[in-house]
């Protein structure tokens, strides 16, 4: 991520208990899904509590917060405990191993080598009247995990046509059927595709992003199977973010040199040196958890 000014003091003072709370647990529920993405998912979808109290205290998440995440993300639908004497051990449900392995796939696959274009368009309309707040955070979601970007109200778009049946499954998904209408094909050449790309898409906060996350991880080493442990989490929270914010658009549609491949080779690069002895880290956790009295 882009650095940012340092906060003041004073700043840091005026921002309100509660909020701070608040981000402070979404935090945490990020940390924890990643965990489970990248160590349970793989061993059955299966994790003892100290295990994961344990790794998120290591990336800097209090126990009360861990706790916290762990039950929300069950009252979410994601786990369901299991008692096993006086510990309790925690099972992906179906729809969290669905939710993770969809995640997996995005993340893993996003960015990972170029592709051609054959010149085709997405574009959908689908209104949702501002009533329905949830609803319509629901579609931008969706559709932007998609990669889809919005350069008007009610007006997606993406030089990908084939996202169309994924978008179709969306639209049904959320029973939009009605107020959807969507079709593919070649640009008319009528209007500045530039400005529709800025307006659709946020690409120089983007192209920002990549850069800070080269020289954030670029160089980077463990010393130890814990310090890959760590490292490794904390890079796969900052590249996750990036199937949200950029389209991965063809290189006929980008002006100049774009980091983005750059920043996935960094990625893909350093997960693979830090793979095993994270692995191991996590395993050494679930051993110590499964003996613990």
């Amino acid at each position: 991520m882009a650095p940012r000014a340092p906060r003041t003091g004073l700043g840091q003072a005026a921002e309100p208990a509660a909020r701070r709370r608040e981000k402070s647990s979404a935090s945490a529920r990020s940390m924890l899904l990643t965990v489970l993405g990248e160590f349970v998912l793989p061993r059955g979808g299966e994790a003892w509590t100290g295990s994961l109290i344990d790794a998120l205290g290591a990336l800097g998440v209090e126990e009360k917060s861990a706790r916290q995440a762990l039950s929300r993300t069950a009252a979410e639908g994601l786990l369901e405990s299991v008692r096993h004497g006086r510990k309790v051990r925690w099972n992906l449900t179906e729809p969290g191993d669905r939710l993770l392995r969809e995640g997996t796939e995005r993340i893993y696959g996003f960015m990972r080598g170029p592709h051609t274009w054959d010149g085709r368009w997405l574009v959908l309309t689908a209104g949702v009247p501002e009533s329905q707040r949830r609803l319509r955070h629901r579609l931008r979601t969706k559709l932007t995990w998609l990669g889809l970007g919005s350069p008007a109200p009610t007006l997606w778009v993406i030089p990908d046509a084939a996202k169309e049946a994924a978008v179709r499954e969306v639209i049904h998904e959320l029973d939009l059927a009605d107020r959807a209408y969507a079709w593919t094909g070649p640009s008319a050449q009528i209007g500045d595709t530039a400005k529709l790309i800025n307006d659709a898409w946020d690409l120089d906060d983007v192209e920002k992003r990549y850069l800070g996350f080269i020289d954030a991880f670029s160089g980077r080493v463990a010393s130890s199977d814990q310090e890959a442990f760590v490292h490794q989490v904390l890079m796969i929270q900052e590249w996750r973010r990036f199937p949200f914010l950029d389209p991965d658009l063809p290189a006929e549609l980008l002006d100049h040199d774009w980091p983005g491949p750059r920043a996935a080779a960094v990625f893909h690069d350093l997960h693979s040196r830090w793979h095993r002895r994270a692995q191991a880290d996590w395993d050494r956790r679930e051993e110590e958890s499964a003996t613990r009295h």
